[in-house]
């Protein structure tokens, strides 16, 4: 990673000197299926000629390009020496003339990391697929450009691949591929892109499965708009491929934004690629949306899966306008699409799909996401201070996408729906083509609302922490409210007290039915430390208060004493599924927070999960009870915990519908938490067909499932391990097998594990995520205690040596959080003192680590106090 770094300061001054004129990208990718070379990365040719104007004749500039070797560089007709303007990062441009062009011709090296052009071989059929994936700052390593997104221009591209290959990028193809070397290749050419930033141009390329449809509009002026609709995956794929569904949920999409932005699609067709060893959900390339493979299941998955890829469908689709119609002019603004497309992603599911319960999903697990990096120590503003690519690199965290999202949620129930979406028209029409900043935004904003944005924005957008609400209640002596009041809270290092526009419920207690029913609801203003909620006053007394009822505003909820107790006794009475979710959010943060026992969380879930009727926040709460087992409770009731889950949960898998999406979700659990011998037992017979239990189809996903924690206790070997990817020998088949392994109880095994991701850089970027998931079992700390220094050790030569994709793998997901002790704590506070100046993003995912191991054990001090 040294030399590609760029930052902010040297962004600007490039973008006071330039503006581009446009590119001409030409690829000869026919190398991707030759054998790979003796030594070195596999490469391919990349030409570009850009033209652009300077300000300043005489000027001296740089492009970005990461290459293997360039073979030439031409500015204004004149070669330069490439030794003397090329460092492997920057090529530099002296002596720069009013209008320019420059020629760059490079070897390029295919990417392994899931970073610039990623190449995989399918180990299923031997066929090589391409993709290219490059946010924030990876359009360099596939072809010589200036990287930041304030430089738009068009862009043309020029393919040459194997003839038998679909090839796509941004544009449309234009005619029929050239046919090069006797026909076993050909050249395809796109139509020129309207002006994007580099980070968005994409070419995928390879024997995809490429399936059609057609998007057709007829506006009220009689106007029509036709896009040519695309999906694609893999051949090993293509048999478990919906694209039907797909497409389905894309046409509804287009319906919704087209019906509330008022500005057709402006990108001709919309290719959706589903693409193997993605790094991310999705990208928002403008006519060529990528997406992980995942998305396209292999076995049987409940609706949440189904919902999840309509929300990423639709987050993408709403970057067609807010990021790549309109895109911020540096990452400090990042949020100017990613909270916008977050919120749009669930404001249309619900809107405009069959999955009407979105919200709710928004409100468990979304939001879930935002609190927790709220609290770390590296929590920023929405809108942040981007100093450098590293920094935007790890700004792609759950305060700009989903805290971001919840306070322009926030923002709509303060200035309405209305006056939102005709500010977001106005900054379309107004910023099209161009980039942005806050104060873009929020002058449009203003014109439709007629409210002061800055206060706002200076409260919600500009300052960083999440505020607490907690309910205050005073009773006359015939039990009636006499004052309900709203208590604001912040913590010493983020003290903002914010404007919320709260619901506050009152519910009560319905014996005969067992149920938990609102009577009453009023909407406040909450300002400042106290709010009353003089609405409520005179109200019969309520055995839950629930504030932020209805999920309006970005809070953590706390509850008054009375209220907690009935939770306790009751939160799977309520009948309402979005109070639902929202006690179980709160009651998760009060884990999270030391404030309710870990075991008193499980046990919530032991009683009330198996009545949860949304599968999307059953699921969560399996994750959630899983965490508080493994990280919260104290460690001698940690086996007592484990059984009583373990147990659990083949009560409720054998209780549940069979055939359902609950019983599916409770066989998972199983398998994520199954300890005792019974269970253990149960797992085996499900996979070698001795047991049963009615409705439950185990399917190949469902056999790796179970697999896996029979191999971390010892009762699964290597050939068993290997037999089972003979009976899935696909690219699936292969990352469960490599987890599996890695999951063993061995020391030989987590050596070969740690070497492989450590000291080697061979394995593929799914590869490395899936060794490192199954090397760090629960149960297993003592076969993992020798690499807790190890990890300290290395941190610094894995930054500089690896990508920041892998490095960042590595750095988080090695982090000996399981050792769970304050001795780790201790190494970790060392480390960090003791390296100041070790790279700011380094310190920064080292920081985070060690906060949520800080905040594990105080809720383990907690829970043994219980």
């Amino acid at each position: 990673m040294p030399g590609e770094n760029l930052t902010r300061t040297e962004a600007r001054e490039r973008a006071a000197l330039l503006t581009v004129n446009g590119y001409d990208v030409a690829l000869d990718l026919r190398s991707a299926i030759e054998p790979p070379p003796a030594t070195g990365p596999r490469t391919f040719r990349s030409t570009t000629t850009i033209t652009f104007e300077s300000a300043q004749e005489g000027a001296t500039t740089f492009v970005d390009l990461v290459a293997e070797h360039v073979h030439s560089v031409t500015l204004n007709g004149e070669s330069l020496r490439v030794e003397e303007v090329f460092d492997g990062a920057r090529v530099t441009l002296p002596g720069l003339r009013a209008s320019n062009e420059v020629t760059i011709d490079a070897q390029c090296a295919y990417s392994r990391t899931g970073e610039g052009l990623h190449h995989f071989l399918d180990p299923e059929d031997g066929e090589v697929y391409l993709y290219t994936q490059y946010e924030p700052a990876d359009a360099r390593r596939v072809f010589a450009n200036f990287e930041q997104p304030d430089l738009k221009a068009p862009f043309d591209f020029t393919v040459t691949a194997p003839a038998s290959w679909t090839v796509l990028s941004n544009g449309a193809q234009v005619g029929e591929p050239r046919p090069v070397d006797d026909g076993t290749s050909a050249l395809w050419r796109f139509a020129r892109t309207r002006p994007i930033s580099t980070y968005i141009t994409a070419v995928v390329a390879g024997p995809y499965t490429y399936v059609t449809d057609t998007y057709r509009r007829t506006f009220e002026g009689g106007g029509e708009l036709e896009i040519p609709l695309g999906a694609l995956c893999r051949k090993g794929l293509a048999r478990h491929f919906d694209p039907e569904d797909i497409f389905t949920v894309t046409k509804q999409g287009l319906d919704f934004f087209h019906d509330h932005f008022d500005y057709p699609y402006p990108f001709g067709k919309y290719d959706q690629a589903f693409v193997p060893e993605y790094n991310i959900g999705a990208m928002e390339n403008p006519g060529c949306v990528t997406f992980r493979e995942e998305f396209i299941f292999r076995g049987k998955v409940t609706d949440t899966s189904y919902e999840s890829r309509a929300n990423v469908i639709l987050h993408e689709m709403a970057h067609m306008w807010f990021g790549d119609l309109v895109t911020m002019e540096w990452w400090d603004d990042l949020w100017l699409k990613e909270s916008f497309a977050d919120f749009m992603g669930a404001f249309s599911l619900v809107e405009s799909t069959r999955f009407r319960h979105g919200w709710i999903t928004f409100a468990n697990r979304r939001k879930s996401w935002a609190y927790r990096a709220d609290q770390l120590p590296s929590t920023h503003p929405i809108t942040a201070d981007i100093r450098d690519l590293e920094d935007a690199k790890l700004n792609f965290d759950g305060i700009t996408y989903a805290k971001g999202a919840s306070v322009l949620k926030q923002l709509v129930a303060y200035v309405g729906e209305d006056a939102f979406l005709e500010g977001a028209r106005r900054y379309f029409k107004r910023h099209q083509w161009s980039n942005t900043r806050l104060e873009d935004l929020l002058s449009a904003l203003e014109e439709t609302s007629g409210r002061d944005m800055a206060e706002w924005s200076k409260a919600w957008l500009q300052t960083a922490g999440v505020n607490t609400l907690t309910p205050q209640l005073t009773y006359d002596a015939g039990g009636r409210v006499t004052e309900l009041a709203v208590l604001q809270e912040a913590t010493d290092a983020h003290p903002t007290l914010r404007p919320h526009r709260v619901a506050v419920g009152l519910y009560r207690r319905d014996p005969a039915h067992g149920t938990l029913e609102r009577y009453a609801r009023a909407e406040v203003d909450v300002a400042g430390v106290r709010s009353p909620v003089a609405e409520l006053a005179g109200a019969e007394r309520p055995d839950l208060v629930l504030v932020n009822d209805d999920d309006l505003t970005y809070c953590k909820v706390r509850f008054d004493e009375v209220s907690l107790a009935t939770l306790r006794d009751h939160l799977g009475g309520l009948t309402d599924p979005l109070a639902r979710a929202l006690c179980w959010s709160a009651a998760w943060n009060l884990t999270r927070d030391g404030l309710m026992p870990a075991r008193d969380f499980i046990s919530l879930v032991l009683r009330f999960a198996g009545r949860e009727t949304e599968i999307g926040v059953l699921q969560m709460l399996h994750g959630q009870a899983k965490l508080a087992l493994d990280s919260y409770t104290a460690p001698e009731w940690r086996a007592e915990g484990s059984r009583l889950l373990s147990e659990g949960a083949v009560t409720q898998l054998r209780q549940a519908e069979p055939g359902s999406g609950h019983q599916l979700a409770w066989a998972r659990f199983l398998a994520a938490v199954a300890s005792g011998e019974h269970e253990l037992r149960l797992l085996q017979g499900l996979l070698d067909g001795t047991a049963r239990i009615d409705g439950l189809e185990v399917d190949q996903e469902l056999r790796w499932a179970f697999l896996q924690p029979l191999a971390a206790e010892g009762l699964a070997d290597e050939a068993a391990v290997n037999a089972e990817l003979a009976r899935d020998d696909t690219a699936s088949g292969k990352r469960h097998q490599v987890r599996c392994l890695a999951a063993r109880p061995s020391a030989a095994v987590k050596a070969q594990a740690w070497a492989g991701v450590v000291e080697s850089d061979a394995l593929s970027n799914a590869l490395v995520e899936a060794t490192i998931s199954g090397f760090d079992q629960p149960g297993q700390t003592e076969l993992t205690a020798p690499y807790a220094p190890r990890y300290f050790e290395v941190l610094e030569s894995v930054w500089a040596s690896r990508s920041i994709e892998i490095a960042m793998a590595i750095v988080r997901g090695l982090f000996p959080a399981s050792q769970g002790n304050q001795a780790t704590l201790d190494a970790t506070d060392a480390w960090l003192t003791g390296h100041p100046d070790a790279a700011p993003a380094l310190r920064r995912l080292v920081a985070e680590s060690r906060d949520d191991l800080a905040r594990a054990l105080r809720a383990q001090r907690v829970d043994a106090g219980a």
